[in-house]
């Protein structure tokens, strides 16, 4: 079942597969606290046009899809500051100029430049390399460099922006580090999933832990940790089923994404089912919900207490008592 390691290319794609994986969900639970879900495809558009020009240049294609999409980055928040252009406007400006200036150049580029794109677009994770190995860890390592010390002023923005502007902090410094960790996302993770998937990537695995988790920093940690199990596996059985990897992983995302909201459905049906349950009938008693006793059919047993009957209703007896108000049962 492990032969799968007996292959370089597979050990390398599984190394990638697991730093992608807990790196990209990461950046993404502050890309959905902050409402811009979308934007990794955004960057993903503008990395194309990167990736032809290191195509057309015979240069790597990681460092110079990294230059355009922080550039991309810087150019969007600036916009969005201090232009009259909405954030979806200048999104969407990013997004179709970057894939038309990525088509155009890679129709530039000698025969075998298209074929390689294919790669970056969906995802070959088999195709990663030693030198891929060591960008995406530095990369890796630079954002996971930034969170450190940006973490707490990065959930300050994405919480609540105008209190965090209240509080101090430099807001538009702040967006543009979250957007040029969110463009380095990308390139990090584009021969993992591919242009076009890396932002289920950074999202699906944060919208499965926001199910599970009550707080940030769980829905953090989780999303890291199923984003990272996913990755790995699904790379794994893309292996053994000789279906795409960067698709394959989508999928199990979703997959998970479905069953965890399935799951916490009916937990919620089950817990609320058991309340009514617990709490079915009327009439009243002390510390508890209301409920009705009625004598031997009420169905509470029945304990014969001295003068009295007890009713026994969640491990406690209950006793009749007359009261201003009428027959009340105090718990004794």
């Amino acid at each position: 079942m492990l032969d799968l390691l007996d292959y370089e290319f597979m050990r390398r794609a599984l190394v990638a597969a697991a730093l992608v994986g807990a790196i990209a969900p990461l950046v993404g639970t502050f890309v959905v606290q902050r409402g811009l879900s979308l934007v990794g495809d955004g960057m993903g558009h503008v990395a194309l046009a990167g990736v032809a020009v290191g195509l057309l240049t015979s240069t790597s294609p990681v460092w110079t899809a990294l230059a355009a999409a922080v550039a991309a980055a810087v150019l969007l928040e600036a916009i969005r500051a201090v232009g009259r252009t909405s954030a979806d406007l200048a999104l969407a400006l990013l997004f179709y100029g970057g894939i038309a200036g990525g088509v155009v150049l890679v129709s530039l580029t000698p025969r075998g430049g298209a074929a390689n794109l294919v790669a970056y677009l969906f995802g070959s994770v088999t195709t990663t390399t030693s030198a891929d190995l060591v960008a995406f860890a530095v990369l890796g390592g630079v954002t996971l460099a930034v969170l450190a010390v940006l973490g707490r002023a990065l959930y300050a923005v994405t919480d609540d922006e105008e209190f965090a502007r209240a509080m101090g902090l430099r807001v538009r410094l702040v967006n543009m580090a979250l957007l040029v960790l969110v463009a380095t996302t990308v390139v990090l993770a584009m021969r993992v999933v591919g242009l076009l998937l890396i932002s289920a990537l950074m999202v699906l695995p944060v919208a499965s832990a926001r199910l599970l988790a009550g707080s940030f920093a769980r829905t953090l940690v989780t999303a890291c940790g199923l984003g990272l199990v996913v990755a790995v596996t699904a790379t794994a059985a893309s292996f053994y089923t000789g279906t795409p990897s960067g698709a394959t992983i989508v999928l199990a995302l979703i997959t998970a994404f479905g069953l965890t909201a399935t799951g916490t459905w009916a937990a919620r049906r089950v817990r609320a089912w058991s309340r009514r349950r617990r709490h079915a009938g009327g009439g009243s008693h002390v510390g508890h919900a209301d409920h009705t006793h009625g004598g031997p059919d009420c169905g509470h047993p029945v304990v014969g207490h001295g003068d009295h009957v007890d009713y026994v209703h969640d491990g406690h007896r209950h006793a009749p008592r007359l009261t201003p108000a009428g027959v009340d049962y105090d718990e004794h």
